[in-house]
């Protein structure tokens, strides 16, 4: 499939940015640019579909297969400090359910998901409400991480983003298996 394809959706508007934060990814990964550089990118890519009230997230599993901070340029270190080395785990949050599950998972409200039961405070502190991951998956289908979109609102991901983050977290993929952490 075409990469313009994979994005029927998007308005030619954001179809050219999300096209042109895939191209910039892979210029910077072409140039061994750091992975932590590369990843926000992608993360900021993904929070111009929906300004102001978006926040994304690349987690990254580690050699011992806990959740590392990839990039998450607009959370707050004790936000990231509280989420490190979380355990992919189907029963906890979306980003740790997507790892472990390999599929993407939507967590349209904070309050009325079981999974995140112990750890809702952190996200409404924040004022986030609601939050979707898709796993970040290499070549071989193995789960690399996970790239996760929070909401300042109660939904679920459009047909948009779900399209967008699926290009770049194929993107992702290669810059986690390709770059230098």
């Amino acid at each position: 499939m075409h990469t313009d394809d994979a994005l029927p959706d998007l308005s030619a508007e954001e179809r050219a940015m999300v096209l042109a934060a895939r191209e910039r990814a892979l210029d910077m990964l072409q140039r061994r640019e750091p992975r932590r550089d590369i990843l926000a990118q992608l993360t900021t890519a993904v929070e111009a579909l929906g300004p102001g009230k978006t926040v994304a997230s690349i987690l990254v599993l580690d050699r011992q297969g806990l959740l590392r901070n990839g990039a998450s340029p607009n959370l707050p270190s004790d936000y990231l400090d509280a989420i490190d080395r979380l355990q992919p785990r189907a029963d906890v949050g979306t980003c740790a359910a997507a790892a472990a599950t390999g599929e993407a998972v939507e967590t349209p409200s904070f309050l009325d998901d079981a999974r995140w039961s112990g750890l809702r405070h952190l996200p409404l502190s924040l004022g986030l409400l609601g939050a979707w991951s898709q796993p970040i998956k290499g070549a071989d289908g193995r789960v690399l991480g996970t790239l996760g979109t929070y909401f300042r609102e109660h939904r679920k991901p459009t047909r948009q983003e779900r399209q967008a983050v699926a290009l770049l977290a194929g993107v992702g993929a290669r810059v986690i298996a390709e770059s230098v952490a």
